[in-house]
């Protein structure tokens, strides 16, 4: 029966659990947070509140308006319109778990190629169908490798973002498994191998390494890496920019033993950070400790191709007693979004769009290297980010903000050492007439 809040049914339900008015539904949350923490206006009528929320919208202001050079790892990509238009489609866009696979025929499918490309991106055996981002996927990472080893200490750079510090700190932190850091290279900009040596011990679960880095810097010590962690029995976690990989070894090449990653830049927008989806591929090897679903191909009782849930292990289905992880599910939509854009893009259309990354970071870093007062700080090889040390971010960003665009990410809030140093990120979206722009207001505040 459809429920409609102001029929008079409403009474009738309140009869029933012997309740006065709506407002006892609430009874056990203190006045204090109802009445003074909460200070909801009155309410209003659905045209004014539209009206309102049209008002704020207008502040707003989009990439095209006010381009923006932040770097941090999210950044402005390409979308076709291809993949709008699938991810469209009903049968699509309200799609979630497949439990009914006789049924999902067409979603099961579209999580089965999205594996088979992110596990040939990353050069690994297997991937699960997503999860939440590439925060989730790391403290999910660290938990796998604690299953395997069955070690509890988990080593990451200093030099990852704070965000993905703070969410794998709450993810192993019921686990007991203890965090450790590794100092990066004050020159280069890469880990620091002699730190690592002194940190990573025989109780050493795994380690993880972003390459590129979190400040641009390709790491090109990998081979080094992996033989002092197999000399430990340790495992090998490698983030990665995945339009990085159109150029770049995949991390299975150099030996990794899982790959996460960030997968809002394969055919997701922005969305003020909004929805995303976290890559995770391992080897077949530990294809029993991977965490969320995986999609299988089978056959159906007539013999034709048919697709499927395998492995489900998971803490709301069967066998949830041996469950890996309480990931429930898969980003869908993200995922199929990623699917798409991975098919229009093609592997020449994904070295092209990795070489004008790669092209564009290098062509931008050294237009602001020249003007006086601007620096590059690290000598490591980078991608389409990189650090810039500057005569007085403050300035630097107030003035470009008032010119309509934004500068680099401030870096001195998170690495003190880093004082007057900003994070630049430029993409295939960035064109050379606003990279121009970018390059003549610096020279303005200089």
């Amino acid at each position: 029966m459809q429920f409609i809040p102001n029929s008079p049914l409403k009474k009738s339900m309140l009869h029933e659990l012997q309740l006065h008015n709506i407002d006892d539904l609430f009874s056990d949350i203190p006045n204090k947070i109802k009445i003074e923490n909460l200070r909801l206006p009155p309410g209003r009528h659905q045209q004014d509140v539209e009206d309102q929320m049209r008002t704020l919208a207008r502040q707003n202001k989009s990439f095209c308006e006010m381009p923006s050079f932040i770097g941090g790892g999210y950044k402005p990509h390409y979308i076709p319109a291809a993949v709008k238009s699938i991810i469209s489609r009903s049968e699509f866009y309200t799609a979630y778990t497949p439990y009914q696979p006789e049924t999902s025929q067409g979603f099961l499918q579209a999580i089965f190629e999205y594996q088979s490309m992110i596990a040939a991106l990353t050069g690994m055996g297997i991937s699960n169908a997503s999860l939440y981002d590439g925060a989730t996927a790391l403290g999910e990472a660290a938990l796998m490798c604690m299953r395997i080893t069955k070690k509890k200490t988990f080593i990451v750079p200093e030099n990852i973002s704070w965000e993905k510090k703070s969410i794998l700190t709450n993810y192993t932190l019921g686990a007991g498994i203890k965090i450790k850091e590794v100092a990066y290279d004050k020159k280069t900009g890469k880990i620091d191998l002699e730190d690592l040596k002194k940190t990573i011990d025989i109780e050493t679960a795994g380690f993880y390494l972003e390459n590129p880095n979190f400040f641009g810097v390709f790491e090109d010590d990998v081979e080094d890496i992996r033989s002092l962690l197999q000399k430990n029995q340790s495992l090998f976690v490698v983030g990665v920019d995945p339009i990085s990989l159109g150029i770049c070894k995949s991390p299975g090449e150099y030996g990794a033993d899982i790959v996460i990653g960030e997968g809002k830049s394969l055919g997701n927008p922005l969305d003020f950070g909004g929805s995303t989806l976290g890559i995770f591929a391992c080897k077949n090897d530990f294809v029993r400790q991977i965490p969320g679903r995986i999609i299988g191909m089978t056959k159906d009782h007539q013999g034709k191709r048919a697709f499927c849930m395998t492995m489900q292990t998971r803490e709301q289905h069967i066998r949830r007693e041996k469950a890996t992880s309480n990931i429930c599910t898969n980003e869908g939509l993200c995922m199929l979004a990623t699917a798409t854009y991975l098919s229009w893009l093609g592997g020449k259309g994904l070295q092209e769009l990795s070489e004008t990354n790669y092209k564009r970071g290098q062509q931008l870093r050294k237009q602001i290297s020249a003007i006086p007062g601007f620096s590059q700080v690290f000598s490591g090889a980078h991608f389409n980010e990189f650090v810039i040390r500057c005569p007085d971010t403050e300035k630097v960003h107030l003035h470009l903000l008032q010119q309509g665009m934004h500068g680099g990410l401030r870096l001195e809030q998170w690495y003190p050492k880093l004082k007057n140093c900003m994070l630049f990120g430029v993409t295939e979206a960035h064109s050379q007439e606003s990279m121009t722009r970018l390059v003549s207001l610096l020279k303005e505040v200089c």
